[in-house]
């Protein structure tokens, strides 16, 4: 009845180092699904009859706190301040892991997509600035400057063998780079009146997590209370954006192993011999207290071989790409239509935004990865062309969630929010599409045009 596989190829060696990526891949492409869901409930819920049940919705009072201290705020700015904190928490991880081991952990590696992110985040900002420079929607310059990795790497994976893995590891790293300047960004120019006080607060339980990481402390819920009960809350009253407190509390999470793998590997071996022995036919494991206990130990041994850093994003991804970024676009996508579209859609803002994410964010990320491999700092991956490169230059044009929070903390209640909502919309909408059609029809041809040997001369 049940054979064995002896027959079977084995499973390839290369397997266990890619599986994680596949995985990261095939999570963030759900939460594309997810996101584009959640924005076209968002607009049609804005734009129907029960529009005022929309803004009930965003403006709902939720209260947290313990006692006398207690915070009253809307629904949205618990969204956009508390849950998007996660968000960007679980960027800080994915930095501090691409740097230490990942696309960024050498100069060699990171040149290309830094380079590329750079260039797509300048020009971007360059074009905006262009339609609006001198008026009060100058300030909304950071809007194009992000990209949506969800969204992004959504469309890619449409896109199946056409694409090399490599062309997808080139897109999140430089997604990376994109977050990386839009927290910068977002600390140093679209900050609010800072109280001092509450920053050197901030400062203080900063050092408390920093202080953890070097005593070697690994449970979670330190860094849980000192970074939500104490790091947020006080970038929260000091008037720079709390999810700049996300970011700073992921680099504090601990990137070590406490147990090699060897030494695993060995206390593993020992701990599941004596697990051998403790097991007694016809005794359920309830009634067995040695099995329990060395299974307690072979679980604590587990916890042991892997980071928390690593612990903390598995645990988290998920809930950020099937909740928090589906909930934030639900709250904040929903922009109501008010007049003539065309009035809208033509404001110098949506014109700033839309010429940046179509326009801006793929001659960027071309002409910077062009510079960066003709000066000889970087080389392109094997396997990657440069309509490759062009294609994601267009998908990383997919500024959606990151365009939106920015353009929250730019003009917020403000009459020019409405222009930046249609111009991330439908320039999003553009890059994405144009990407697609650009990989989806040269993307198989070139792929096999690289691995083809040339011909003879």
């Amino acid at each position: 009845m049940f054979q064995r596989n002896e027959g079977r190829p084995r499973e390839p060696l290369i397997k266990p180092v890619i599986e994680p990526f596949q995985n990261f891949i095939r999570a963030e492409s759900a939460a594309g699904i997810l996101l584009l869901i959640s924005t076209v409930i968002a607009l049609a819920w804005a734009n129907s009859p029960w529009v005022d049940a929309y803004m009930t919705f965003r403006r709902l009072p939720i209260t947290l706190g313990i006692g006398d201290f207690a915070l009253t705020e809307p629904l949205v700015l618990w969204i956009n301040d508390g849950l998007m904190a996660m968000f960007f928490f679980v960027i800080g991880l994915e930095i501090k892991r691409e740097v230490l081991v990942g696309e960024l952990s050498s100069l060699r590696q990171a040149t290309l997509p830094l380079a590329a992110a750079l260039g797509g985040s300048m020009l971007p900002a360059l074009i905006y600035f262009s339609f609006n420079a001198g008026t009060e929607g100058a300030k909304g310059w950071g809007i194009p400057m992000a990209t949506d990795i969800a969204f992004s790497l959504g469309i890619l994976s449409l896109l199946g063998a056409r694409v090399p893995l490599a062309l997808k590891v080139f897109l999140v790293a430089l997604a990376i780079g994109d977050d990386l300047a839009a927290v910068l960004i977002i600390a140093l120019f679209y900050t609010s009146t800072i109280s001092w006080a509450s920053l050197a607060v901030g400062a203080a339980f900063l050092v408390g997590l920093v202080g953890a990481n070097l005593l070697g402390i690994r449970h979670p819920l330190v860094y849980g209370m000192l970074g939500i009960g104490g790091l947020w809350l006080a970038f929260f009253l000091s008037g720079i954006h709390p999810t700049i407190a996300g970011v700073l509390a992921a680099f504090t999470i601990p990137a070590r192993t406490r147990l090699s793998g060897e030494e695993f590997v060995a206390r593993a071996r020992a701990l599941l011999e004596k697990f051998q022995k403790a097991m007694e036919p016809g005794r359920p494991p309830l009634a067995n207290p040695d099995r329990q206990a060395v299974a307690a130990r072979l679980q604590q041994a587990a916890d042991e071989v892997v980071t928390p850093l690593q612990r903390l994003e598995h645990a988290l991804h998920p809930w950020i790409t099937t909740v928090v970024l589906p909930v934030f676009a639900l709250a904040n996508a929903g922009v109501t239509i008010e007049g003539e579209a065309a009035a809208t859609l033509l404001h110098p803002v949506a014109l700033g935004v839309i010429g940046g994410l179509l326009i801006g964010k793929p001659v960027g990320v071309t002409l910077a990865s062009w510079s960066a491999v003709r000066i000889g700092v970087a080389t392109l991956p094997e396997g990657i062309t440069w309509r490759h490169v062009i294609g994601v230059g267009f998908l990383a044009g997919i500024g959606f969630t990151m365009s939106l929070f920015i353009d929250g903390l730019a003009f917020g209640k403000t009459p020019l929010d409405a222009p930046a909502k249609v111009g991330i919309l439908m320039g999003s909408t553009l890059a994405g599409v144009t990407g697609w059609l650009i990989l989806r029809t040269g993307g198989q041809s070139e792929r096999e045009s690289v691995v083809s040997p040339s011909p003879s001369p």
